[in-house]
């Protein structure tokens, strides 16, 4: 299974110790140069599961460049390289052209969600608790959604 991530995800995971959540649940994860000068400040050695590789071309649409950041331009032109079967993104323009491309997306929070029903995480609750207390923005809408969807809170 191809699997290429971005930096914020990889971030957001590290900022609460459950970096472990994701080869648990892709096993290996690719990710651009981009990405990984962008990360070194919160995993300062990349784990084992993690495959510095880059794009042989990078997208040209200037409106691309405009919207997302280096990691992000990299990340979308190695998934489409590759034919990922996944791209791990949090930025909404990211995720839009991600899926503009016809590339399968999924986040931090889908990353949570994904834990729980492989049955790696009890509860999605403390996870999303420890996000909101670093600088990841979550609405109260989308939290209940999320405790909803994993069977957490009733509708």
């Amino acid at each position: 299974m191809a699997v290429v991530s971005n930096s914020s995800p990889l971030i957001a995971l590290a900022r609460i110790q459950r970096l472990d959540l994701l080869p648990a649940i892709f096993e290996l994860i690719v990710i651009p140069p981009a990405v990984a000068r962008e990360i070194v400040p919160s995993i300062p050695v990349l784990p084992t599961w993690l495959r510095i590789q880059a794009p042989s071309v990078l997208p040209p649409a200037p409106s691309l460049r405009r919207r997302l950041g280096a990691g992000e331009r990299e990340a979308l032109a190695l998934a489409i390289e590759l034919r990922a079967d996944w791209i791990i993104l949090d930025d909404l323009p990211a995720r839009r052209s991600a899926e503009d491309s016809d590339l399968n997306v999924i986040g931090t929070l889908g990353t949570f969600l994904a834990a729980k029903h492989a049955g790696l995480i009890k509860a999605i609750r403390p996870e999303l608790d420890a996000l909101l207390r670093t600088s990841f923005f979550l609405s109260p809408q989308l939290y209940d959604e999320l405790l909803l969807a994993a069977g957490e809170i009733d509708s």
